[in-house]
C-alpha cells in the first residue's frame, strides 16, 4: 500500500511540474523547480533563467495548476462521499442539484448584471456557491419532511426533481436574455484560464477544511457502505451523519463550481479508480481521491490548453471526453465481471 501511495503522490508532483512547464512558452522542468525554490525558499536563481520565465511560472501557470489540482481534489472527495453515503455508484453533488443551483446563481450575474455592492469582482463566485449549497439544503430539508428516515432513494429523487426544475428556469433565462449567452455557456463548461491567485487562496483552504471534516467520519462511512441497518446497529446516528456528510460534500462541489464553472465526471470515476487501487477503506479512499482527482484535473487542463493552442478548450469538455468512456469501462466492466461470477 505504501508503494502505491508513493507512486500516486509522485505522479501528482510530476503532473504539477509538467503542467507548469508546458505551454505556449516551454520552460524546462528543472528551471520550473529552480524558480519555485527561489520564490518559496529564497534559493539562488541561476542567471540563465529568464525573468520572463519567472513571471510566467509564478504569476500565471502555478496558480492555474494549483487551482486545477484543488478543484479536482475537492470534486473527487465530494463524489467519493456521495457514492458511499447514498450507496449509488452514479451519485454526486451534481445529481442532487448543486450544479443546477450554481448555474442559476451565475445566470443572475451574467444575464441580469446583478452585482454585490462592496465586492463586485466576487459576485459570481459568491452567488454560485450560495445557490449551489442552498439547493442541497432545500433538497435535504424537503427529503426529511417526505421521509423522516431520509432514505437514499428519497434524497436522490428529490435532488433530480430540483435539478430539472432549476434547469428549466435557467433555460428560460437563456431564451429571454440572449446577451451573455456565450459567457454563460463557457462558464457552464468550466475553465481555469486567467484566474490568478485569488481563487487559489480561497479554494485551497476550503478544500483542505472540507476534506479534514469528512475524514473525521471515515469510520461512519465504512460502516454505512454496508447498509443503514448495519450502521444503525453499530451505533451510527444515520440522519445527522448523513446530513453532515452530504452538506460537506456539496460545499466542496459548490466552492469549486463557484470559481471554475461546472466540471463533470471527475467526481464520478476518480473514486472508482481509488477503490480499485487502494481498497474500500475510507482512510485511503478520501485522501487518495484528492490526490488522484487533482492529478487528473491538472492533466485535463494541460490537454485543454495545449491540444488546440493558442485556443483554450473548456476543461469540462476535456474531462467528459476522457472521463465518460473510462467511467463506462470501469462501471459496466465491473457489472460484467459480477454477472460472470
Amino acid at each position: 500500500m505504501r508503494i502505491k501511495i508513493t507512486v500516486a503522490v509522485c505522479a501528482a508532483f510530476i503532473a504539477i511540474v509538467l503542467g507548469i512547464a508546458i505551454g505556449s512558452v516551454y520552460i524546462p522542468p528543472t528551471d520550473v523547480l529552480r524558480i519555485l525554490a527561489h520564490n518559496i525558499f529564497g534559493a539562488e536563481l541561476p542567471e540563465r533563467v529568464a525573468p520572463a520565465h519567472t513571471a510566467i511560472v509564478w504569476s500565471s501557470r502555478l496558480p492555474r495548476v494549483l487551482l486545477a489540482f484543488c478543484a479536482g481534489a475537492a470534486l473527487s472527495v465530494s463524489g467519493a462521499v456521495m457514492q458511499s453515503v447514498l450507496r449509488n455508484p452514479l451519485a454526486s453533488s451534481y445529481t442532487l442539484g448543486v450544479s443546477s443551483g450554481a448555474s442559476l446563481g451565475a445566470s443572475f450575474v451574467i444575464f441580469l448584471g446583478f452585482s454585490l455592492p462592496l465586492i463586485p469582482m466576487m459576485t459570481l463566485p459568491i452567488l454560485g456557491f450560495t445557490f449551489g449549497l442552498g439547493t442541497i439544503l432545500l433538497v435535504m430539508g424537503i427529503s426529511s419532511r417526505l421521509d423522516t428516515r431520509m432514505e437514499n432513494h428519497t434524497i436522490i429523487l428529490t435532488g433530480m426533481v430540483f435539478s430539472l426544475f432549476i434547469n428549466a428556469i435557467t433555460t428560460l433565462m437563456f431564451t429571454f436574455f440572449r446577451e451573455g449567452t456565450q459567457r454563460m455557456i463557457l462558464w457552464q463548461m468550466g475553465s481555469f484560464n486567467a484566474r490568478g491567485w485569488t481563487p487559489v487562496t480561497i479554494l485551497a483552504p476550503a478544500a483542505v477544511i472540507g476534506v479534514l471534516i469528512i475524514s473525521r467520519f471515515k469510520w461512519e462511512l465504512d460502516v454505512m457502505t454496508f447498509g443503514e441497518e448495519q450502521a444503525h446497529t453499530a451505533g451510527v446516528k444515520i440522519k445527522s451523519v448523513k446530513l453532515m456528510l452530504l452538506i460537506s460534500a456539496a460545499a466542496l462541489t459548490g466552492s469549486t463550481i463557484a470559481f471554475v464553472g461546472v466540471v463533470g465526471f471527475v467526481d464520478l470515476f476518480a473514486p472508482h479508480i481509488v477503490r480499485k487501487l487502494f481498497g474500500a477503506a475510507h482512510r485511503y479512499v478520501i485522501p487518495m481521491s484528492a490526490v488522484i482527482g487533482g492529478t487528473f484535473m491538472v492533466a485535463a487542463d494541460l490537454a485543454a490548453r495545449t491540444v488546440t493552442a493558442p485556443v483554450d478548450l473548456p476543461v469540462g469538455a476535456v474531462t467528459a471526453i476522457i472521463g465518460a468512456p473510462f467511467f463506462a469501462y470501469i462501471y459496466f466492466g465491473g457489472r460484467k465481471k459480477s454477472a460472470g461470477a
